[in-house]
């Protein structure tokens, strides 16, 4: 049966109305559905001081080490997301730190073993669905030759997607270290935060972006 002019008018305006209402703004939409890709966060040298072993205690939080407590620089926490460059989060994902101590010594024979026995100086979390990491750590030092800098990897499935460098945004060494200088403008801005002040006390946001 033919359908009234008027009637077939009215509703397609009804329906058009419909899917304005529940379609999502464009900027609500991960990059996968608006057909852009992010721009994958930087890899750095991994640096002589990785772990030989990973040790017994090896939890997100760095400032304890059994029942030691690190007490000496500024407490902080380090946040973020990890996600593939489409922004879909990288559950499952492992994210590993490994920084040096406020005196700036590493746990690692190469260093001749004299960190702070205090400082846990190497912490590792798995992702949950959000993609979300956090650690608490000490505000990254200095010691000779570089930059306050804190070591990072990312792995899935036991592969290592990313090893990079978190940088402390406003700090005098970056412009005089030569792996920050070695980067890009954009480079520098994905690995380079801000330590700022917060209802938790000081913490830094680096979200990071990885092929998977």
């Amino acid at each position: 049966m033919p359908q009234n002019p008027t009637a077939r008018r009215t509703l397609l305006v009804r329906s058009a109305g419909l899917i304005a209402a529940t379609a999502a703004p464009v900027w609500l939409l991960p990059a996968r559905a608006q057909g852009t890709a992010l721009r994958p966060t930087p890899s750095q040298s991994e640096g002589p001081f990785y772990p030989v072993r990973i040790p017994t205690d090896a939890d997100a939080d760095l400032l304890r080490t059994g029942t030691a407590r690190y007490a000496k620089g500024q407490a902080a926490w380090i946040t973020g997301t990890v996600t593939d460059t489409r922004g879909t989060p990288l559950a499952g994902g492992v994210v590993e730190i490994w920084q040096c101590d406020q005196d700036g010594h590493y746990h690692h024979p190469g260093d001749g073993d004299r960190a702070d026995p205090a400082f846990q100086g190497f912490g590792q979390v798995t992702l949950g669905r959000d993609g979300r990491y956090r650690f608490r750590t000490l505000k990254p030092a200095p010691y000779s030759g570089r930059t306050p800098h804190i070591h990072v990897k990312v792995r899935l499935d036991g592969e290592t997607l990313l090893t990079t460098q978190f940088y402390v945004q406003g700090d005098p060494g970056n412009v005089r270290d030569f792996l920050w200088r070695r980067l890009d403008a954009a480079g520098q801005a994905a690995l380079t935060r801000p330590f700022v002040n917060g209802p938790d006390g000081l913490s830094a946001d680096y979200p990071v972006v990885v092929q998977a």
